[in-house]
């Protein structure tokens, strides 16, 4: 490892340097809230009571929430948001964070806006990538029926083939506007349809370049022998492979229903075992770098500082677009502003979405800053000590 490759994330100054003292403090509130469990349940229950009732704190959970993790309530309104990462070296994957309505029509109008998602994009060279949830374009529970090989019915299976046409259309416009496309990783009890599709349209578009990505969580453990016999099978077709490697979000979950219904814990059985899997993931990528292409999408300091290693070993340029770190919009501040200054390819996931209808994601995103373990006091301890840097400079 060459000395420059030793990444300094304690770097306050470049972590934060697009906030104003207001905007810092501000965060600080935030991830001050976040430290306490009990405000944070506490805080979602009175919001979801007081927007029932009609009480005026949508201008609060704009200016405290909203602000810190989203970019803006449309596309348009996201641009401020995404010049101030473009300046600072950092690309936006937009992400429409609205939970539709589970029917046809719900279904169809995701699949518009990730079209205009991806017109949008052909626009922006800062939006690498397109995203979406294959549960956002078709019915879960049509993808578990098929997941448990059970028979659909004719009107099941229009349904079925119906969702495969929204996704292959939006992908297939997406890679016209050469911009490449991430299908996100779910629950275990749908995942494995997932992937088939995604498996599809890999064969389909991947052909001369990595366009479509798959998503491994790897604090399951099956996700890494499933992503390398993946990477075996599709490149034995002469296609290319892609994957975004996230850690995951489903835990509590999975792990409830896994205990109700009688099978086997899907999840890894500690920490441990997940980052283990984790760098394992980023290390068969970067081996394989002639046929991958490889998002990581990661909180997490010391894989990020694994992988800048990987490259600098394998003579991998920064530069390289198959390489990508990604992190969430408001979060890890201090690994995305710190790998971009030093020219590492870094995103942001940008969620976007009219501040009533992204609530729950945000209250998810509030309930894993205190569940994941030191998120929420990691970041509180970083914008505190910028607070402390900028008043004794």
């Amino acid at each position: 490892m060459s000395e420059n490759s030793k990444i300094n994330f304690e770097d306050t100054a470049t972590a934060f340097a697009h906030k104003s003292d207001w905007e810092l403090k501000k965060s600080h509130f935030v991830f001050s809230t976040m430290n306490y469990p009990w405000m944070v349940k506490a805080g979602t229950t009175l919001t979801t009571a007081a927007l029932k009732i009609h009480l005026p704190v949508k201008g609060i959970i704009r200016k405290t929430l909203f602000d810190q993790f989203c970019g803006g309530e449309s596309i348009e309104g996201s641009e401020p948001r995404m010049i101030q990462l473009a300046e600072r070296n950092v690309k936006t994957i937009l992400d429409y964070s609205v939970e539709g309505e589970a029917n046809e029509d719900g279904y169809d109008e995701a699949m518009e806006e990730a079209l205009r998602v991806s017109a949008y994009a052909r626009q922006h060279v800062s939006i690498p990538f397109c995203v979406i949830k294959m549960s956002g374009l078709g019915s879960v529970r049509l993808m578990e029926k098929k997941q448990k090989g059970e028979k659909l019915t004719d009107e099941e299976q229009q349904r079925y083939d119906r969702m495969k046409y929204r996704i292959d259309r939006i992908v297939g416009q997406a890679v016209e506007h050469d911009m490449k496309f991430m299908i996100d990783a779910e629950e275990s009890w749908i995942q494995d349809v997932i992937d088939e599709i995604c498996y599809e349209l890999m064969i389909k578009y991947n052909k001369e370049q990595p366009y479509v990505y798959n998503t491994y969580q790897l604090y399951r453990h099956e996700a890494y022998t499933n992503m390398v016999r993946a990477y075996e099978e599709v490149t034995a077709k002469g296609c290319y492979f892609a994957a975004k490697l996230v850690r995951g979000a489903y835990m509590e979950k999975e792990r409830e229903r896994a205990e109700e219904q009688g099978y086997p814990d899907p999840i890894q059985p500690d920490k441990a075992a997940t980052d283990r899997d984790y760098n394992r993931a980023l290390e068969f990528a970067i081996e394989h770098i002639d046929r991958f292409a490889v998002c990581a999408g990661t909180h997490n300091e010391a894989s990020c500082q694994l992988l800048v290693n990987l490259m600098d070993a394998h003579g991998i340029a920064k530069s390289d677009d198959r390489v990508y770190f990604a992190q969430l919009l408001g979060m890890s501040d201090n690994i995305s502003f710190k790998l971009a200054d030093m020219d590492y390819k870094v995103a942001k996931y940008v969620p976007y979405g009219p501040v009533e209808k992204v609530l729950p994601y945000l209250f998810r995103r509030a309930d894993e800053n205190t569940s994941i373990a030191g998120q929420s006091g990691r970041e509180f301890t970083l914008v505190k000590k910028e607070i402390k840097r900028r008043r004794t400079k």
